[in-house]
């Protein structure tokens, strides 16, 4: 669908808090460091913003009289986006941790059609080298949770991390009574560094004119904060996990860990421990496997959307996994788990049935009321907004599998889009509720094309519409 563009699209510009893309999932092997300290205190957090944009004004400034000399006009934004501001910013985010960190972990995810390919490379080394907490440190957590004697409980703990993520980190452990459990850790001082960072991102948003003057984020800020204080309450993400527990308890085709509460509280949550692989080790499996898992995903959502009411509207692929065995997927986070209200439910449910029925004008009327776009955007670029919910349309109409893999698809959409976020003057936030849903439908779009897997979009659709 062309509003799953559209929302990708504005993400990357307005959204940057947002954890799209994304915690890091890496296996235990690479851990051999001792780790690094998370800075928790709100001082030496913004001492670290501060020495960032020191570093990045001091080579803003080298760079600029550089190209004056040449005879070039720099501009503040081509001075800004160089690659040794990114690796600056890659090497601070990596080490704060938080909120602070999931900036770069979206743009590492999404900026790979707006930002060089040098420097989308290097904001990738958020995914890639993970950093975690000093025993010492992860220690220190430990005994706050369960106090001083902790280990008396467990008959193995494995002080190596299985993950790391932007908020905290997973173990493995038995307990006493038998128990394989996961156990996630939560990093110290992230709940109260989570205004400062959004301010602090914000404020380096500002300055650097990556955001028109005309665009209001003071919305997204409230809702962004809002959200991640949500997301940091590991006790609020234990009763979603037992939610999704029960209502898809039923499902044979998905796998929810169980909940441990006895063990799990606001910093800590300890579930079941279930193996399996990255969902995304998939883009090597057979095309019948790689087609099952995405159709799994897609009927998901669709789930969520219109049966539950609730959804994870995290799309992360490390918030997955899958059992080659007996071909489940596996659900792991729920920490952005978020209740839909029916307006929109009803919203989503009008615009599938006019896409379905091939009613242009009506998707067009549809993604304008649920918000995709401002009357005025509709207006001017009516053209390429009509082409765009066209190529979608064509998508639905065709009663067989549609090809994700199909990058002809992607990067037309992607090439129209972007004429629509070129005009810089007419950029529109979408409602809160949409830039949700549809984080978690452009995330199960990307994850399918990576997969490049052929479902029958239309016939999984009917099913909900």
């Amino acid at each position: 669908m062309p509003s799953i563009q559209f929302c990708r699209l504005f993400e990357i510009a307005v959204y940057l808090f947002r954890d799209c893309a994304r915690s890091t999932s890496v296996s235990s092997d690479k851990f051999s460091s001792k780790g690094v300290s998370v800075p928790s205190g709100r001082l030496s957090r913004f001492a670290r913003f501060g020495s960032m944009a020191t570093g990045i004004a001091g080579g803003m400034l080298l760079d600029g009289a550089m190209q004056l000399v040449s005879g070039k006009r720099p501009s503040i934004t081509d001075l800004l986006m160089t690659p040794a501001n990114a690796l600056k910013v890659t090497l601070q985010l990596g080490q704060m941790r938080g909120a602070a960190m999931k900036l770069g972990q979206l743009m590492s995810m999404d900026a790979g059609e707006l930002l060089p390919p040098e420097l989308s490379d290097i904001l990738a080394r958020l995914r890639a080298d993970a950093q975690h907490m000093p025993e010492r440190q992860l220690g220190s957590q430990l005994i706050k949770h369960w106090g001083k004697d902790w280990r008396d409980q467990f008959e193995h703990f494995d002080m190596r991390p299985l993950a790391a993520a932007s908020i905290g980190q997973v173990h493995r452990a038995m307990t006493k009574d038998g128990r394989d459990i996961a156990v996630k850790i939560q990093y110290p001082g992230v709940r109260r560094s989570i205004d400062s960072d959004v301010d602090n991102v914000a404020t380096l948003l500002r300055l650097s004119n990556l955001l028109p003057r005309t665009v209001d984020i003071a919305p997204v800020l409230v809702e962004a904060k809002r959200q991640l204080h949500e997301e940091a309450d590991y006790a609020r993400e234990g009763k979603y996990l037992a939610k999704f527990g029960a209502l898809l308890g039923n499902a044979p085709d998905y796998v929810v860990p169980a909940f441990h509460r006895d063990l799990s509280g606001k910093d800590v949550l300890a579930m079941s421990y279930v193996d399996g692989i990255a969902i995304e080790a998939l883009a090597a499996a057979s095309q019948a496997e790689r087609d099952h898992a995405a159709t799994l995903m897609i009927d998901l959502v669709l789930r969520e959307l219109f049966e539950f009411g609730l959804m994870q509207t995290d799309p992360n692929f490390a918030n997955y996994r899958y059992d080659a065995a007996t071909q489940r997927i596996i659900l792991l986070d729920f920490g952005a788990t978020r209740a839909l209200p029916k307006a929109i439910q009803k919203q989503y449910r009008s615009l599938l049935k006019k896409a379905l029925a091939g009613d242009a004008d009506g998707v067009f009327q549809a993604a304008l009321d649920i918000g995709f776009f401002n009357a005025h955007t509709a207006k001017k670029h009516k053209a390429l907004i009509g082409d765009m919910l066209t190529m979608a349309l064509e998508m639905l109409q065709n009663d067989g599998p549609f090809d994700f893999g199909n990058t002809a698809f992607v990067g037309q959409m992607r090439d129209q889009g972007m004429e629509i976020v070129a005009d810089r003057a007419n950029w529109h936030i979408p409602p809160v509720d949409t830039l949700f849903v549809q984080r978690k439908l452009g995330g199960v779009y990307l994850l399918a094309s990576r997969l490049k897997a052929q479902v029958n979009v239309r016939a999984v659709l009917e099913r909900y519409v």
